[in-house]
């Protein structure tokens, strides 16, 4: 914190929407930015942040939690209800507070003090039981500890009885108050700390240290808590998902996380859900938590392959916060932490392992000077920032220049010297000559593989080209040789190909294996189990890009479909080698179409919301411009060269369509879909028409623009199995 320069803790009152603010108008698929005022100015100096501050609060009570009491409730009486000392020396206090509300409502807390001489530190968690540990650790290091009735609505902790239902006796309180549930239960944690910190109480807590921890929902509410009041001075968010670590642009339905309809009744306010699909247009995101708390301290918790967390969210959020703790001159106070596995990484029902817990108070002790712990034991891993200009710095002055001397390509070797280029340079030989090997039981265990089953199918562990890690769904029992969909997921970073957030009814893996098919489905690189994988790649392969290797993987599946090049640990159920047929959504849309153009033993492709033509793709564009494909996802690098002349790039996808004609090609485009600019698809698909149509197979190229935004659900689903089903008849 810059000298001279700091906050006091403010009155809730503030956070009342009595005073409105115009809503930012805000289109595009990065985040707001949160140094940017409503007016449009800039902040510049930590004196103008209290203004922008005040601004954030406003937009995040608006559009996500809902306003608070007008006034802020007295404690009229603290009552111990009991007291012990308990084996470890400590002393553990039930205590009822009181508040002077309309009719005088109470709840309970539970207060550890520790053994020995103050000052304490003092850390605040809801009750739950996998909460419990870290009460139990920080307590054994000293710390005062409080357990507050910030228990979920939907959770019942016997030891604690009622503390679910708390926030819905102050809702009754205050009328016109429209809180919702995670933000009224942060509104308590507050309203304990008033009581513990109270110096007539007699409490020795250490000045400045006071913490908040929290796991999942748990770890929104503890994000929140600190947001509204500044007493708190450090939060470790566990997981916290959307909205809560992760913003809405970088999560939803494209991939496969959480959405603005998942979140229960009562969490956040109901009119977020009218943004499902259109998240951009929301005039601020998750990321403004993070940027509340600064220039206090923050930890997210999150894991590699949590599907409420996804790590590109979380980065994407840190980078742009970040710029408010640097403001601030705070930068070593917020951190990412990331974890191996998935949301619960501990056996149940002990989720959270004693070194995460272990890890997570000393968060708190580096935070507050105690112990061994420095802030040196948290540096900063990034997954997702990839250094384009020293990428480019590594290429010589004619690999930076554009080969093609003419603006469009000639013919289809043409186009595929284009597409190649783009795609860099591929290292030879590609083919595997390790040892095969497969997904761990661990693995398959946090993953979930097996979740969602629909009857009568069965799984297969597969490997396949550089040791890719596959599954191979069908339906068992069948005899006869049967059609193979190669399934492609979309950003789906945590999970890879399984489907998370938003299933209806069973996946479309299972879906397909139910009707008939075999599915062979697999993480690309970068995602789910090959996450680290894909921030490594340009290590290795500083001449490639993430999208060739992507369509090097799907070659080396039909390599182990076709030829059988690969391993399988159980007995393959029987195909039909000449009715191969790929599915793509989202990213695996894109790159399904780039592999239908490179390899013709696809029989048939279909591409759902998978890409926007690139020529027209510009940094203005709603969609965020193609920067997307270079930086943000690091999927093609060479298509930096072209940023700001986007019309010069040598091929756009109607030349990759051409290279799939005549063989059947399914592009579905819902008109609201914001990953895409809807005229230029259409026009996009009407240039490529004539490909077929030259073929005599014009019939073959099927568009569907439905008045739908981007997702991949059950309708869609089944809009690809009748189209297949309708071109598996055809070739009988």
């Amino acid at each position: 914190m810059r000298d001279g320069f700091s906050f006091v803790p403010i009155l809730l009152v503030v956070l009342a929407l009595g005073t409105s603010v115009a809503a930012e108008e805000y289109h595009n698929a990065d985040l707001p930015l949160l140094l940017k005022k409503l007016d449009g100015t800039m902040v510049a100096t930590p004196e103008q942040w209290p203004a922008r501050r005040a601004e954030l609060m406003d937009l995040m009570c608006k559009h996500f939690i809902g306003s608070f009491p007008e006034k802020t409730p007295k404690i009229v009486e603290a009552q111990t209800l009991s007291e012990k000392k308990h084996e470890d020396g400590s002393l553990r206090r039930n205590v009822r507070l009181t508040f002077d509300t309309p009719n005088r409502v109470s709840f309970d807390i539970w207060v550890w003090v520790p053994k020995g001489d103050g000052p304490c530190p003092l850390m605040l968690t809801a009750p739950r039981f996998y909460q419990i540990g870290w009460a139990e650790t920080a307590l054994r290091r000293g710390y005062i500890v409080c357990l507050y009735p910030g228990v979920d609505s939907h959770h019942v902790e016997p030891a604690y009885p009622d503390y679910e239902k708390v926030w819905k006796t102050f809702h009754k309180e205050y009328p016109r108050a429209t809180w919702t549930e995670i933000s009224t239960k942060s509104w308590i944690a507050a309203r304990a700390l008033d009581y513990l910190v109270d110096p007539k109480v007699g409490y020795p807590v250490a000045e400045g240290q006071v913490g908040i921890i929290g796991f999942s929902r748990y770890g929104k509410q503890s994000m929140i808590a600190a947001a509204i009041d500044m007493r708190f001075t450090s939060v470790v968010a566990r997981s916290p998902g959307s909205p809560g670590a992760t913003p809405y642009r970088f999560a939803s339905r494209t991939g496969f996380n959480e959405a603005v309809t998942d979140f229960p009744d009562e969490w956040f306010l109901q009119s977020l859900r009218a943004y499902n699909g259109r998240e951009d247009e929301l005039p601020m995101d998750a990321h403004a938590w993070a940027a509340l708390i600064a220039p206090r301290n923050l930890l997210v918790h999150v894991a590699y392959n949590d599907d409420g967390d996804p790590t590109f969210g979380n980065e994407r959020a840190y980078v742009e916060a970040g710029k408010v703790y640097k403001l601030l001159d705070a930068e070593d106070h917020y951190r990412i932490d990331y974890r191996a596995g998935g949301h619960c990484t501990g056996p149940a029902p002990n989720y959270i392992t004693q070194p995460q817990q272990k890890r997570n108070i000393d968060w708190f002790d580096a935070c507050f000077g105690r112990g061994k712990a420095t802030r040196k034991d948290f540096p900063q891993e990034y997954i997702h920032q990839f250094d384009w200009n020293g990428w480019v710095e590594k290429l010589t002055n004619q690999e930076k220049q554009n080969p093609f001397s003419r603006k469009m390509p000639t013919d289809n070797a043409d186009r595929r010297a284009r597409i190649d280029w783009a795609l860099g340079k591929a290292p030879k030989p590609v083919d595997y000559e390790g040892q095969y090997t497969f997904t761990t039981p661990e693995e398959t265990d946090f993953m979930e593989y097996d979740r969602w089953q629909a009857p009568g199918t069965a799984r297969l562990p597969v490997s396949f080209g550089q040791n890719v890690h596959g599954q191979i769904y069908y339906k068992s029992g069948r005899n006869d040789p049967v059609p193979v969909v190669i399934w492609l997921h979309p950003y789906s970073y945590p999970s890879g190909f399984m489907e998370g957030y938003g299933v209806e009814g069973t996946t479309v893996y299972h879906r397909l294996a139910s009707a008939g098919y075999v599915v062979l489905a697999f993480d690309q690189v970068g995602f789910g189990l090959r996450l680290l994988e894909g921030r490594d790649f340009y290590k290795h392969h500083p001449k490639w890009s993430r999208l060739g290797r992507m369509v090097c993987d799907v070659r080396a599946a039909l390599d182990f479909l076709v030829d059988g090049k690969g391993a399988m640990q159980g007995t393959m159920p029987k195909i039909d080698k000449q009715q191969i047929h790929v599915l793509g959504y989202s990213l695996g849309g894109m790159v399904a179409l780039y592999s239908a153009a490179a390899d013709d033993r696809i029989k048939s492709v279909a591409s759902f919301c998978g890409f926007t033509p690139m020529r027209g793709d510009t940094s203005d564009k709603a969609t965020g411009g193609i920067k997307r494909l270079w930086q943000w996802h690091a999927l093609q690098p060479m298509l930096g060269l072209f940023d700001g002349r986007e019309n010069e790039i040598p091929y756009d996808f109607d030349d990759v369509l051409a290279l799939i004609a005549p063989r059947p090609c399914l592009i579905y485009n819902p008109r609201n879909d914001r990953h895409a600019d809807f005229d230029d698809v259409n026009a996009c698909v009407g240039r490529a028409k004539q490909f077929w149509e030259e073929k005599g197979a014009g019939e073959s190229l099927t568009q569907m623009s439905p008045d739908d935004i981007n997702r991949f659900q059950s309708a869609q689903q089944q809009v690809y199995m009748q189209w297949l089903g309708t071109i598996i008849a055809k070739t009988k």
